[in-house]
Parts: C-alpha cells; structure tokens; sequence
C-alpha cells in the first residue's frame, strides 16, 4: 500500500483538480501537494495526472483509483463517527424481512423491552440483506439459506412451504408432474426453491409453462389467492387460508418433509462480528436466539 497520506492528497488534488487548491484545503504549500503526487505515482509505478501548462486533469488510472479512495475514507468517517458515539448508544437499528418483521417481531419486541428498558429500537424492513454500512443496519433478520459467510449468523426459524393455489387451479393438479404446465410462483431471493421441491417429489425440473418471481410473501400470497399460478405458501399462511377455503394444498402440508436442511430457506439472524462488542446490540442477539419462535402465541 503507498502511503496513506499521499492518499489523501491526492484525493483532495483530483477534488480540486488543482494542486493550489488541494494545497489551500491541506493548509500546506502547493509543492508539498506536488511532492506527495510524485511520491504516490513512484509507489504504484503509473502515472496520474496529465499536465497541462497550470492545469492538471485526471487521467483514466486517476478516475479509477479516485472512486476507491472515496469509498475508503467513507469507511474511516464512518467508523469514527461510530466510535465517538458508542459509549453512550442506546440505539438499536434493526432490519427484518417483511414477513417476519410482520408475522413475528413486532408482537414479541415487548419482551425485549423488559431486557432493555433504554433500548432506542429502530426497525426497518427490506427484502434483500442490508448494506450495513451504507443502511446504518446494525442487526437483519434475512429469508435464506444461511450462505452470508462474512457475517455472524444463526437460524431463528425455517420457513416450510406448502404448495397452494386457487380452488380452480386445483383440479388439474393430480399428480406432481402436473405442475409443470402450471405457472409457477418464484420468490425473488430464490431460484433453486422450486427446483429443490420438483426434485423431491421425483419431478424432473424443466422449463415450466411459465414463471413468476414476486419480491415477497405477501405478493406470493395475494397472487396465488388470486389464481395467477401456483405459490409455494409459509405453513402458517397456508393453514390459515385452507381453513377459510381461499387456497387449496393439492399435494397435502407435508411436502418438504425429507429435504436436505441446506434446501429449506429460513430466517436467519445475521450480524457483523464486530457490532456484537456493542452491548445493546448483543443484548438484543442474545435475546432473538433464545425466543422460541415456533411458539404462536407471544406473550406481551
């Protein structure tokens, strides 16, 4: 790595695209911001800046090497921004999946509250994992097979799916090769689940009638009540809509019994390692592993 300094400089020079200006930011002399430019351009063995009388402009190398200079000091603002407020934060920023957020956090965050009365709770939900960083995501709870190795993480709950459609869809399913003239309802985080699932019930996968990939449960659901094709449904979304007769499961509640566990997408907890040092934030991971989540009924 060159020096972190003539990084700097050189960051404030492609900024200022001026070596007067850059030095005026720095409050050093214009040749103190040369002499970093030269040292910065012997270390990588490339050239910079191409000069023009007064001027200088970037050149192509410049441009690239600008952008990950930028992302970098990013980083630095951001981690100290962070550590300057770490010895009296209280807040918790929290990112769940939709359905989970809604089928199960938000009823049981009382108990957490009796855990950590002080604990500012901020919860957002988005569909696909977080930028941590970029988000200001301390703690997600994200649909999937648990494959963020970068990332501490452990499954909360794994998300069965039964195969459900309309009443009227239902008639022409009789055997589970007939789901292959069938438009078939995707989640959008997984293109193997459907696969996974044809496989097991010894259907050979093909390319199917037809396809469609919704971005959550929910639209799954909607679309499938619908009768726009044949969703793979949460268990306790499928129970409640066979009771009401909304939706048919042609192939009864157990078909993903069997399948290998890596093939059955849950809710995992994730979480980077170094955020579990902040006591808020491993008071609530310790409290999200413990809870019982198969329990239907939270207590307040």
């Amino acid at each position: 790595m060159p020096p972190l300094n003539a990084l700097r400089v050189f960051h404030t020079v492609v900024r200022h695209r001026s070596f007067r200006g850059a030095a005026k930011e720095l409050l050093v002399s214009p040749q103190a911001v040369s002499q970093q430019i030269k040292l910065l351009e012997e270390a990588l063995g490339v050239a910079l800046f191409d000069r023009k009388g007064r001027r200088i402009e970037p050149n192509e190398q410049a441009i690239l090497l600008s952008h990950f200079v930028q992302a970098g000091f990013d980083e630095f603002e951001e981690g100290v921004r962070r550590i300057t407020k770490i010895g009296h934060r209280t807040r918790i920023n929290v990112n769940a999946s939709p359905y989970f957020a809604t089928r199960y956090l938000i009823d049981r965050l009382g108990r957490f509250r009796t855990i950590l009365p002080e604990a500012d709770l901020r919860l957002t939900s988005m569909v696909d994992l977080p930028d941590f960083v970029a988000d200001e995501v301390d703690v997600a709870i994200q649909w999937g097979y648990g494959t963020w190795k970068a990332f501490d993480q452990v499954l909360l709950l794994q998300d069965i799916k039964v195969i459900c459609c309309a009443p009227q869809l239902a008639a022409d399913l009789r055997r589970p090769e007939d789901l292959l003239d069938q438009t078939l309802m995707h989640p959008m985080l997984s293109a193997d689940l459907w696969p996974d699932v044809l496989r097991h019930l010894g259907v050979a996968p093909r390319d199917p009638k037809g396809a469609l990939v919704l971005q959550d449960a929910a639209a799954m659901r909607s679309a499938a009540r619908a009768g726009l094709g044949v969703g793979l449904i949460s268990v306790s979304d499928a129970r409640d809509d066979l009771e009401t007769g909304k939706l048919v499961a042609p192939f009864g509640m157990e078909v993903m019994q069997g399948m290998p566990p890596e093939q059955i997408p849950g809710f995992y907890l994730v979480v980077p390692r170094a955020h579990r040092r902040v006591r808020p934030i491993a008071a609530f991971c310790d409290w999200i592993t413990a809870e019982d989540w198969l329990d239907p009924a939270p207590i307040a």
